[in-house]
């Protein structure tokens, strides 16, 4: 009996149809679409699998530029905070990436329909490297930023290295300048020395070889008796001579001693150790102050300048003689004259 070829159908014995061809058809039919699909979902898992293992080694890289960031970050304090929010901001990119990973890793483990997984993967991907360019261009951005740090750091360093440089010249200067200084001050010294000597040399013509006048180291010592009555400050009237020979030498001695030099005579009055309490004086300090401004009194009315005056007051407190006797209370009654500087 002829076989119809509409719907695959035979007539067997009897007048019967057979579907058996048919449905092998069928089936050879859906086995076919079954292992197409089988090779897509085997073509897409390797497609994949290499998207995640290429995007794998970019999270490698990405991670380990942000930890040569972040140590480079650390150097300039300034921008930390701005350095530490981008790293904050990238690291969740990071970890939303890798949960996206995790996510694909299960669909694709979890089988389903080949062609809805093939769609959802494609635009997971998609998401993922828009991810993954987003993060590029952030760690671009803290590569400027550290370019620029890097400039800041090596302009301050060359500024530090300029200052230091002028530091160590003006320390050279002024070392030069200090030892100039202190050789103008020797030869002043020096100079001073030597109208000290001039001065009382012309001292010792004008007042002799008197035993009420002596030199104790380098200044003239006048007994209180030769210019003051016991306990007084005002000058004897036979002690006027000695003023004005005193006088005529320290005007001299101002004409002669360059004006650049700073001197002064220093008038110091000194008392024994016995107290004075009496309605003019309360202390030895104010008999002793007392007879020294007199003596520079005396002197300025006689012509000396009175920026080269200066008196002084010491009491009883530097004494030449520590005895009690007579003789060394009369010794420690004294005006001294000494040239010294300002």
């Amino acid at each position: 009996m002829p076989v119809s070829s509409s719907g695959g159908r035979r007539r067997g014995r009897g007048g019967q149809l057979n579907y058996w061809p048919g449905f092998v058809d069928a089936l050879s039919t859906l086995l076919l679409a079954i292992i197409f699909l089988i090779s897509v979902f085997t073509v897409g898992q390797f497609f994949l699998s290499r998207e995640l293992s290429g995007r794998d080694t970019v999270l490698d890289r990405l991670n380990r530029q942000i930890a040569e960031l972040t140590d480079l970050l650390s150097l300039e304090r300034s921008g930390r905070r701005t350095a530490e929010e981008s790293i904050s901001s990238l690291q969740s990119t990071l970890r939303a990436a890798e949960a996206e990973r995790a996510r694909l890793q299960g669909l694709v483990e979890s089988g389903g329909a080949a062609q809805s997984q093939a769609g959802e993967l494609s635009a997971a991907l998609e998401a993922e490297k828009q991810a993954t360019g987003r993060a590029l261009s952030q760690v671009e951005i803290l590569n400027q930023q550290i370019a620029a740090m890097r400039r800041q750091l090596a302009a301050l360093e060359e500024a530090l290295n300029a200052s230091e440089n002028r530091d160590k010249e003006s320390q050279a200067r002024i070392a030069d300048l200090g030892s100039r200084l202190n050789v103008a001050l020797a030869q002043r010294v020096q100079e001073l020395a030597r109208y000290r000597s001039d001065f009382f040399g012309r001292l010792r013509q004008i007042l002799g070889n008197r035993p009420d006048v002596r030199i104790v180291g380098d200044r003239f010592v006048f007994q209180s008796e030769v210019l003051f009555p016991a306990g007084q400050a005002f000058l004897r009237p036979e002690a006027s001579g000695e003023i004005d020979r005193i006088a005529s030498a320290l005007v001299e001695l101002e004409k002669q001693v360059p004006p650049d030099i700073p001197w002064v005579i220093r008038v110091d009055g000194h008392t024994d150790a016995r107290p004075i309490n009496t309605a003019q004086f309360a202390s030895n300090w104010a008999l002793s102050s007392a007879r020294a401004i007199a003596m520079v009194q005396a002197l300025i009315a006689r012509g000396v300048q009175p920026q080269h005056l200066v008196a002084a007051g010491f009491g009883e407190y530097q004494p030449l003689d520590n005895g009690t006797t007579e003789e060394a209370y009369a010794r420690n009654r004294r005006i001294e004259l000494k040239l010294t500087e300002r």
